[in-house]
This record gives structure tokens, C-alpha cells and sequence, in this order.
């Protein structure tokens, strides 16, 4: 009898922690758990049958890690399908050893690396990886598939997908949860339970998290979620106790045992059994149909609510099913809202709502730890006209003073309001909160957030870049988490924040579509404001808004368009050859030629020309200087009034 069958009848309780087992018998958190299906498949099998013994009706691979992604940073890529293929033996062999009617779930979990937007795996890459694991699990002989621990409801779409395409088997979806009960990306349970039902989940829950108490907030709230909408069966749910249970959607419930916490070097968890045992009958009475435990579960935990389930039953098949009224969960404080009079708006906020013309200059910070030059450059340009000043990040990954720091000393002592550039690349996700917060606090309050350099072209190759956010996300959390006063993970953070959130476009890219897809969602992503590449070529910029236009309709978001002063004939050779998205016509090298030693000069009247060709359709300019002659953008600036 299959998952779905055996449900219908009576709940079924499933297994406990794998790493936690494997821990307490000597195995490192460094090494590969899901690689010990090759290597020590002896103690795999032993922790298997321990939980067989314990009363566990679902026995789960030792797969939860065996994706392409996470067996890449192990360098056992292609063991993907024999790690997952042993994984179904050990479990199947073992545990039917103890009981033959034991089924055995297929563990997946998340990838390790983050989606796009908010990381670098594109879905359909997210796809693959999890129909390669699904594959292998379902023809190796599992029962169903249990996906746990998921974090992102985009993810675990991706892996629901895969389940559908590759096997017929019946699957567990399960996302995890913080505190506040939402997960990590902020997503409630009710729209979790709906979202899984539509993407055809055959069982909803959650499991990890914290430990049972909250997690029963969550399941119900499912409940409550799905109950609203129940399934379009053709009948009218029976609301009778008795039959409450067939009636309920199917729900699954696998907390920890509550928060770890660390006894000289070992990690403990201080859920007992009995406790656990208590809170298997209170997710039976919420509607669960599957129970059982994450991390710091033993098979201890397991024989405990196996008790207490029986107990349900028979107490149940009496007629005598006992109502526990749940506590409710007082309300955290929810965050401050945010107060429109908190903060004013900065200048360059105030000037693009006002439809003035912005001026801004790109600036480096010094390679030394003297800002006067810089603070110098910030006077002359802010009396040259400038509106505000864009503060560089490490440009061509140059190691160079913060940015943070050159922003802030700018706005103190040079009293002209900055851009500070934010690159992802470099930053995990504690660091990018945490500089932002620190600009913040500084009165540093626009921010142009693009990915940076790659760390290969620069003055220290062997740097690490890697990123947990790629920019799109980074707007997303600036506009959504940190503006409305939260965390990323949903954490208030007290006082909201008040950042103007700038995003990078290139207006004559050679992939109209693909460069129109892309700032359609930074624009979605709530983005106030984007610079672009430098252009060189007025025509082919009006093509790129214009189709923009045509696909996706008016596009209101203020550009400021990128000005870059061609310096001479081989600097322009060396953008169109040698830069990325750069685009040089022939026709501008040819001027410059012709200009003889006034390259220079010729440069400066290109770049004024473009500037008029474009001056419809933008909201301002964003200036790079060529080579640090901050002097030639002054006096660039200063003829910009008479266009």
C-alpha cells in the first residue's frame, strides 16, 4: 500500500535526525554525511535500522544533501546518482529488515545556493539539479519523496517541478521557518500551504524550524489556510471529530528539538522524548497526517511519539478523540511602520521627483588613507555644478579606500550628497546588511547596487568574490526587508530604513530582449533610479527604450544616462575591444582620429552631442571620468545648462 493509501487510513510517523546520529558516532560536520552511503554505508545502515526499531513507519535516505550543487563543493559531482542510488539500498535493505511494511522516503533538500534573484542559480539550472537527484532516488526504489528544509518558496517550486517530470511518486513538501513564523525569505505559512497545493504537493508541511511549540502555530495556520479552500472533491467535508481527519487536508509536521546549544564541544538539544511524545497528539488533533523529527531527534524522540500516537489511535477508533485547546502564540511586536517623516528625502530624491536635471560624477576613493584629494575633487565638481557625487567601490577590483568611508568623509566635509556604489560580489549576506545598516547610520542613504569587478582582473586575482545576492535581490531586500524595517530574515530591525536604491542598465547592449527582461526587473524589484554604461551612440540608445517601451510599456524609471569623455583614439579602441557591453561606432574612432592632438577636446563635444540627442528621454547624466581628469568633467558640466 502506497503513502496516500496508508494515510487515509491512520497518520504515520516518520523518522528523526540523520546528522545529529551521525555526529554522536564520531562523524565530523565537515565531512560529506550523503558520501557515506559509499564509504560507510555500515553506519548508515545502523542509524536506519535504530529508527525501524523505534516504530517509525517511513524510513529517509541519507540523501538530503546528494544534489549536483552541493556534492560539486565536495568534488564528487558525478556521484550524484550512485550517492542517491545507495542511499534507497541502505535505507530499503535495513529497515525492511525490521519491518517489511516500512516505506522509504527519498530525502531532498535545498541546493546551497540561492536563487536568482537573490543568488546566482538560475530555475531552470535549479530544475535540473533536482531532477537529476529525483531520478535516481525513484529508480532506485523509493516509495516517495520527502523535500525538506526548504527555504524559498521559488526553490521548492523548482524541486516540485522536477518530482512532476521525472517519477510518479508521491511527494512531501516541507519549508522551514523562523521565529516570527515566516520563512527566512518572509513568506507566510498560509501562503505557503496555498502556493504547494497549486504546484501539487500530495502532502504540506513543515519540518526543522524551531522546535514543536511554534511549529504548531505554523501547521495550523495551514490548516486554517487550506481549510478555505479546500480541494474541489465534488462533496461537501463531513465537520463531524470523528471524521475530522479524512476530511483535513494532508499536513506534515518534523520539528527539531529546539534550539541547539553548545555543552563544552558537543551540540545538544534540549527537547526531551516526553516532550516530544506530548506534541505528536497536539499535531494529530491540528490536522497533521505525517509526523515526525529533524535535527537533534534520536531514536529516543521517535519510540516517544510512537507511543503517544497509539495512543491517539485507539483513543480515536473508541470515538473518544481528545480536543487540546492550543494556547495562542502572543504576538511579537511587529515591526515599526515605516514614517514617511522619519527621514527627509535626499537630494537626489527630492531632485528626480522634482524633474530637475541631475548631474552626477563618478569618484574613486584614494588608494591611500588620505581623503584630502578626494574631498578637494568633491568641492570643485560640486561648484562646477555637480549634483551629487557617486562614491566607486574598488573599480576593476583595485584595492582601494572603502567606499563607505570616502562617502561619508565627502558629505562632512565637502557638503555635496553621494552615490555610494554597493557591489554584491565579495559579500555574504550578514556583510551586505551590516555595511548598508553602517551607511545608513552615517546619513548615507542612496545606494547604486551593481555586482563589481571580478576580483580576476584585478590587483589581487586570487581574492575570494564569491556572493550570496546578486543585485536584483539586493534591491528587493533594500526596497522590501530593510525600508519596512526588517532583516532578511524577516527580523525587525526597530527603526526602518530610507534608502534610495539605484540599479546599473546598459542602453545599447547587443541583446535588446535580454537587456529589456533584466531592467524589467530591477524595476519590479523596486528599483528608484538606474545609471547606465556609457553611451556612445545616441540612435541606438532611443532603439533600446523604444523597444522597452513596445514590450513592456511607458518606462517611468528616472535614467541617468552614462557620459564617458573619449581621451584618444586608443582609449576608444580599448572600450569596444576590451570592455564588456561597450559599444564604440567606427564613426566616433574616425572623429577622433581627425582630431589630431585634440582628441581630448573631441571627446568632450561627443559626449555633449550624445547628451542633447538623449536629453528627452533621460533624467540627468552620469559622468566617468576618463583617466581621473576631474578637471575636463568640470568643465564638461559647466556647458551642460546650454543644452
Amino acid at each position: 500500500m502506497d503513502l496516500l493509501a496508508r494515510l487515509t487510513r491512520a497518520p504515520l510517523l516518520a523518522d528523526g535526525a540523520m546528522g545529529t546520529l551521525l555526529y554522536a558516532r564520531g562523524i565530523d560536520f565537515d565531512e560529506c554525511f550523503d558520501a557515506l552511503n559509499l564509504t560507510r554505508p555500515a553506519v548508515v545502515a545502523d542509524i536506519h535500522r535504530e529508527y525501524a526499531r523505534a516504530g517509525a513507519d517511513i524510513i529517509e535516505t541519507n540523501t538530503f544533501g546528494a544534489n549536483a550543487f552541493k556534492l560539486a563543493e565536495r568534488r564528487l559531482r558525478d556521484q550524484v546518482a550512485a550517492i542517491n542510488r545507495r542511499g534507497v539500498e541502505i535505507a530499503r535493505e535495513a529497515a525492511r529488515a525490521i519491518r517489511p511494511d516500512i516505506l522509504i522516503a527519498g530525502s531532498v533538500g535545498p541546493l546551497g545556493r540561492q536563487l536568482a534573484p537573490l543568488g546566482s542559480v538560475k530555475p531552470d539550472e535549479a530544475f535540473a539539479a533536482f531532477a537529476e537527484q529525483m531520478r535516481a532516488l525513484a529508480e532506485a526504489g523509493a516509495d516517495l519523496l520527502i523535500l525538506e528544509t526548504f527555504s524559498d518558496i521559488r526553490e521548492i517550486e523548482q524541486a516540485l517541478r522536477a518530482a512532476k517530470a521525472v517519477c510518479a511518486l508521491p511527494v512531501v513538501a516541507q519549508m522551514t521557518f523562523t521565529r516570527d513564523d515566516r520563512t527566512l525569505l518572509g513568506s507566510a505559512p498560509a501562503d505557503v500551504a496555498a502556493r504547494l497545493r497549486a504546484w501539487g504537493a500530495d502532502v504540506i508541511g513543515a519540518n526543522c524550524s524551531t522546535g514543536p511549540r511554534r511549529m504548531l502555530d505554523v501547521v495550523s495556520a495551514m490548516r486554517d489556510a487550506l481549510e478555505k479552500t479546500p480541494a474541489q472533491t465534488g462533496a461537501a467535508p463531513d465537520p463531524s471529530p470523528a471524521n475530522r481527519c479524512a476530511s483535513m487536508p494532508l499536513l506534515s509536521a518534523m520539528p527539531n528539538a529546539g534550539f541547539p546549544e553548545m555543552r563544552g564541544e558537543r551540540v545538544m538539544y534540549p527537547a526531551t522524548p516526553e516532550y516530544f511524545g506530548d506534541y505528536a497528539r497536539r499535531f494529530l488533533d491540528a490536522g497533521a497526517r505525517l509526523v515526525g523529527g529533524c535535527c537533534g531527534t534520536t531514536p529516543d524522540h521517535i519510540r516517544a511519539m510512537r507511543r503517544a500516537m497509539d495512543a491517539w489511535m485507539a483513543q480515536s477508533q473508541a470515538g473518544a478523540i481528545r480536543q487540546i485547546t492550543v494556547e495562542e502564540a502572543q504576538p511579537e511586536t511587529a515591526p515599526a511602520a515605516a514614517n514617511p517623516a522619519a527621514f527627509q528625502p535626499t537630494h537626489l530624491a527630492q531632485a528626480l521627483a522634482n524633474r530637475q536635471f541631475v548631474v552626477t560624477v563618478e569618484v574613486e576613493p584614494p588608494k591611500s588613507n588620505d581623503t584630502a584629494p578626494v574631498e578637494e575633487t568633491a568641492h570643485m565638481l560640486r561648484e562646477a555644478g555637480a549634483t551629487v557625487l557617486d562614491i566607486s567601490d574598488s573599480p576593476m577590483a583595485r584595492m582601494r579606500m572603502s567606499a563607505l568611508a570616502v562617502a561619508h568623509r565627502v558629505q562632512e566635509r565637502a557638503g555635496v550628497e553621494t552615490v555610494l556604489h554597493f557591489p554584491v560580489r565579495g559579500r555574504n549576506l550578514l556583510r551586505v546588511q551590516g555595511d548598508l545598516l553602517a551607511a545608513h547610520a552615517l546619513n548615507i542613504r542612496n545606494v547604486f547596487v551593481i555586482m563589481g569587478d571580478p576580483t580576476a582582473i584585478g590587483d589581487y586575482p586570487q581574492a575570494n568574490d564569491h556572493h550570496d545576492i546578486v543585485p536584483t535581490g539586493l534591491a528587493q531586500l533594500i526596497k522590501n526587508r530593510l525600508n519596512q524595517g526588517m532583516d532578511s530574515a524577516g527580523s525587525s530591525i526597530g527603526r526602518p530604513c530610507a534608502f534610495v536604491v539605484g540599479v546599473a542598465v546598459n542602453l545599447t547592449p547587443a541583446d535588446l530582449d535580454k537587456e529589456a527582461g533584466l531592467l524589467r526587473r530591477k524595476i519590479d524589484s523596486g528599483a528608484d533610479f538606474a545609471l547606465s554604461q556609457p553611451v556612445f551612440d545616441a540612435d541606438k540608445a532611443r532603439a533600446f527604450i523604444a523597444h522597452y517601451q513596445a514590450k513592456y510599456g511607458p518606462l517611468r524609471l528616472p535614467i541617468l544616462a552614462g557620459l564617458l569623455p573619449l581621451a584618444s583614439v586608443r582609449h576608444a579602441e580599448f572600450l569596444r575591444n576590451e570592455v564588456p557591453g561597450m559599444f564604440v561606432p567606427d564613426a566616433l574612432v574616425e572623429r577622433l582620429q581627425a582630431a589630431g592632438k585634440k582628441t581630448r577636446t573631441e571627446g568632450g563635444r561627443i559626449a555633449l552631442e550624445t547628451l542633447a540627442a538623449l536629453r528627452d528621454l533621460i533624467s540627468g547624466v552620469y559622468i566617468i571620468p576618463a583617466f581621473g581628469r576631474y578637471d575636463v568633467v568640470a568643465n564638461l558640466i559647466r556647458d551642460i545648462p546650454a543644452i
